[in-house]
């Protein structure tokens, strides 16, 4: 038996796990078969990989010495299949616009602006909820641009060489049925919605947990929150059912009110991702300031941002 890169992924994962039980839990296979594959590789290799008793399993000297090689030849492997990819995907040197986004307000005045600046460079577009999702599309190639969105302060996904830029950063509003009491009010405090139910839409991002200690600031726990699409977000505010987290950029519909949320407990970062050495990559900067020209087309048509971003001057499209 020649020894395999998978053989080494089963080294590491009995290292990381301190014990075989728990590693075959984590690989999703039955312990006697994870203990049979070990000692197959341990005789490949020469010798005991693990010292095992009742604490679990420590590496031996030789185990230290394969891992410290499976620590170099596992990430170089990695690296080497997403390039593989990313040039398989590439589609040349021509710049293409292949834009990933998750739910926000870019996407659509981005893909006008690209078309209309470079019409003879095809556009297309992808929609997930999952920012992490995109981002391994950008990793792998198949992404150019990815559009997401982080919560507060939080960092963007991490997992992999993806150059991340802010687009803009934007309060987080609420949306009340046009007939609620507070629904003409300038701005409302997070406390006077203690006794709404709430909706959103889903995403990977911590902000459920954000929304949730805001709450806890403001003295109390929120009641239901419902997690759902953007059209039944909007019929449940209509309705007087739940009261709706919504980017401040977001253009409101009949029967619903937009209200801005008093010292903005909420904010959202819009960003701008590419991988530094993809072939886009090159197109970049333009890409991003056309990105940064949508947002800022997305805050001119809402009336009520666009007059609450006066007196706040720290949110908006970035410079």
């Amino acid at each position: 038996m020649d020894l395999e890169l998978r053989h080494l992924k089963i080294v590491r994962a009995v290292a990381e796990a301190g014990s075989v039980t728990k590693a075959a839990t984590h690989l999703g296979l039955a312990q006697p078969a994870l203990t049979a594959q070990l000692k197959r590789i341990e005789r490949v290799l020469g010798g005991a990989l693990f010292k095992r008793d009742h604490n679990g399993a420590r590496p031996t000297p030789l185990g230290e010495l394969v891992l410290s090689r499976a620590m170099v030849l596992l990430p170089a492997a990695r690296e080497l299949q997403e390039e593989a990819v990313r040039f398989a995907n590439a589609g040349g040197d021509v710049p293409s616009y292949r834009l990933g986004a998750t739910n926000g307000p870019i996407l659509g005045g981005l893909v006008d602006r690209l078309a209309t600046a470079w019409p003879s460079t095809p556009v297309s577009t992808h929609t997930s909820w999952s920012s992490r999702d995109l981002t391994t599309m950008v990793i792998l190639g198949r992404l150019d641009f990815a559009l997401i969105g982080a919560c507060g302060e939080s960092p963007p996904p991490t997992a992999g060489p993806v150059v991340w830029l802010t687009v803009g950063v934007d309060p987080v509003f609420v949306l009340l049925d046009e007939d609620h009491p507070l629904a003409h009010r300038k701005e409302v405090a997070l406390a006077e919605l203690a006794g709404e139910r709430w909706a959103g839409t889903p995403g990977d991002s911590c902000f459920g947990d954000c929304f949730v200690t805001a709450c806890a600031r403001a003295g109390f726990t929120p009641q239901t929150i419902y997690e759902t699409d953007v059209a039944t977000c909007l019929h449940l505010a209509a309705v007087g059912r739940a009261a709706v987290l919504c980017k401040a950029t977001f253009q409101p519909a009949p029967g619903v009110a937009m209200v801005p949320l008093a010292d903005a407990p909420l904010h959202w970062r819009q960003l701008l991702g590419w991988h530094p050495e993809a072939p886009a990559a090159r197109v970049a900067t333009a890409v991003a300031e056309q990105a940064k020209a949508a947002h800022a087309d997305a805050v001119r048509r809402n009336p009520r941002y666009a007059a609450w971003l006066t007196g706040n001057p720290r949110f908006g499209t970035s410079p």
